[in-house]
């Protein structure tokens, strides 16, 4: 039997990275932001739902006033369950879009616009598509992190935490695979399922850059160390890890194992609610720097970082930075996203959105 074939198609490199700019305020500053924003929302009829990547702030906020905190697909599906009649979606681009496919009947609004994702970035429609058609023979499956009009190309949307079961399935069914856009991950499901997969070569720009030989030095000096990794990394970061795993699944692992101590290689941002998981275990930053570099571990997404209290105050009172998904993209995105939740168990979304019910 031949092995399984895994190639690699060139995609544009994430160039223009922005800064990671974090938000300065004094307690006075975020009491009376905070106090604003709960006023709005209530006047609003508004929710918001924040990933775990984003700033304590907005997660404690979307907490205290009802709404979610969580990884993307449970944020879109947070908002589909919601009566409120207007989304706040405070993460990245392609997060947002999630939200206003299944919620076609809400709006969807973001605190900044120009919040992209390196993922979604290295995979543009114009290109993936006619990649796509090239290869009519395979099944296109895509990561949440990707644009509507890349999902509206696929035969299947998963979240890191449903990929390796979805591959599993097709593979089983004598399927081949057209992956995209994260190389690393592409190539942790093939090397867990033995799939034949076609890999689209994406690459986040937080979760490449942790380094195997700083890990080593961190698990020698604290040996009672669990390495936390989510598959985004490396293939020389995932040998090492003791957990392999989603943002939900690396936040189980810190509550339930008995490690007290524990090495973490994703963003940092996850380390708020760890700690609320887990207040008694000792977390420590995997390494994204090299030897002599300035930043030893600076493991935050420069575009999460956009996110804030300022910019949800002027979003709410303004009315600005609303998302759209034209719907003939929509809901054919909405049905590669329905496969997966029906494989998942878990209640489809209607095609037409919540109207149609």
């Amino acid at each position: 039997m031949n092995a399984p074939t895994v190639r690699l198609h060139p995609a544009h490199p994430v160039t223009d990275v922005p800064p990671v700019i974090e938000e300065e305020l004094t307690q006075e500053e975020r009491a009376e932001l905070t106090a604003r924003i709960k006023r709005l929302l209530r006047e609003q009829d508004a929710v918001l739902v924040a990933h775990y990547y984003t700033c304590a702030d907005l997660q404690r906020l979307a907490e205290e006033t009802g709404g979610c905190v969580s990884d993307s697909l449970e944020m879109a599906r947070f908002g589909h369950a919601s009566r409120a009649s207007t989304l706040v979606v405070a993460g990245v681009r392609f997060m947002g879009e999630t939200a206003k496919i299944l919620n076609p009947e809400k709006r969807v609004l973001m605190p900044d616009l120009h919040a992209e994702c390196s993922l979604d970035l290295s995979c543009p429609a114009e290109e993936f598509i006619p990649f796509c058609d090239q290869h009519p023979e395979r099944t296109v499956v895509v990561y949440a992190n990707t644009s509507a009009a890349v999902k509206a190309r696929a035969d299947w949307v998963v979240t890191s935490s449903i990929a390796v079961r979805v591959v599993e399935h097709l593979h089983a069914r004598g399927e081949k695979i057209l992956w995209a856009p994260d190389r690393y991950l592409g190539d942790y499901v093939q090397r867990v399922t033995g799939a034949d997969m076609l890999l689209w070569q994406g690459a986040c720009v937080v979760h490449e850059k942790f380094k195997a030989e700083g890990i080593r030095e961190l698990k020698a000096q604290y040996p009672q160390a669990a390495v936390l990794v989510h598959p985004e990394s490396p293939p020389e970061v995932i040998a090492l890890a003791d957990v392999v795993g989603s943002t939900t699944q690396l936040i189980r692992a810190v509550r339930e194992l008995p490690n007290p101590i524990f090495i973490v290689a994703t963003d940092n941002g996850i380390f708020h609610k760890m700690h609320e998981v887990a207040p008694d275990k000792q977390l420590i930053e995997a390494p994204s720097g090299g030897k002599g570099a300035t930043c030893v571990a600076c493991a935050h997404c420069p575009w999460m970082a956009m996110n804030g209290l300022r910019k949800l105050v002027h979003v709410l009172e303004t009315g600005a930075n609303e998302i759209h998904v034209p719907e003939e993209i929509r809901v054919r995105a909405v049905r590669s996203i329905n496969r997966m939740l029906e494989f998942a168990g878990q209640q489809a979304i209607p095609v037409l959105g919540r109207s149609a019910e």
